[in-house]
């Protein structure tokens, strides 16, 4: 009987006995992992970038409370554009930056699961932001630096349901993007060492 699964899916027992086996899924579920992984990473790359553009656009002058909008202006274009970066170049050249082979798992679900981590964070956090009652009196500066589409409930009130499909998940995708840069940050450190 001839064995109609590749040869590269077989173990070496099963390749010289011929016998039919089942197909390791392990590679395709890699694959999904780094698409998907390329799509997350794009969209937050994108969401960081647009995030920035309120401060960029109000320069500091009309800002609701005074702040340096160039440091949140540039970091969110420095995570956006790495985010980006990550999602569009080869593998074969993140691998080489971070030390590692192009065909190890880490490469792709350990900035993942920072993403996962930082986004859920965020997205709580600004759900607290917003539903925090007037009596807290949160510091808008660190409230910006912590929930950068803070500005927006700053500059006017939007509703709970806009909150919650909008700006609680652009906080979500700006911290995501900082989880993308910290964890291809730690393995090429690692990976140095």
């Amino acid at each position: 009987m001839q064995c109609l699964v590749p040869c590269r899916f077989l173990s070496h027992a099963n390749q010289c006995s011929g016998a039919r086996t089942a197909v390791r899924m392990r590679p395709v579920a890699v694959r999904a992992i780094r698409i998907t992984s390329r799509i997350v990473f794009l969209a937050c790359g994108l969401i960081s970038l647009l995030t920035g553009v309120p401060y960029a656009m109000l320069r500091g002058v009309d800002l609701p409370v005074q702040s340096e909008w160039v440091i949140f202006v540039v970091a969110l274009a420095l995570v956006g554009l790495f985010s980006l970066a990550v999602a569009l170049l080869p593998r074969s050249l993140i691998a080489k930056v971070c030390k590692k082979d192009r065909d190890d798992e880490r490469l792709f679900t350990t900035p993942l699961k920072l993403l996962g981590g930082f986004a859920a964070i965020s997205f709580l956090l600004a759900l607290m932001a917003y539903f925090a009652p007037h009596s807290w009196n949160l510091n808008p500066q660190l409230m910006l630096a912590l929930c950068p589409m803070y500005l927006v409930k700053m500059t006017f009130d939007p509703s709970p349901l806009s909150i919650f499909l909008l700006l609680a998940p652009m906080n979500a995708a700006v911290y995501g993007s900082l989880g993308v840069t910290l964890g291809y940050a730690g393995l090429a450190f690692r990976g140095r060492r």
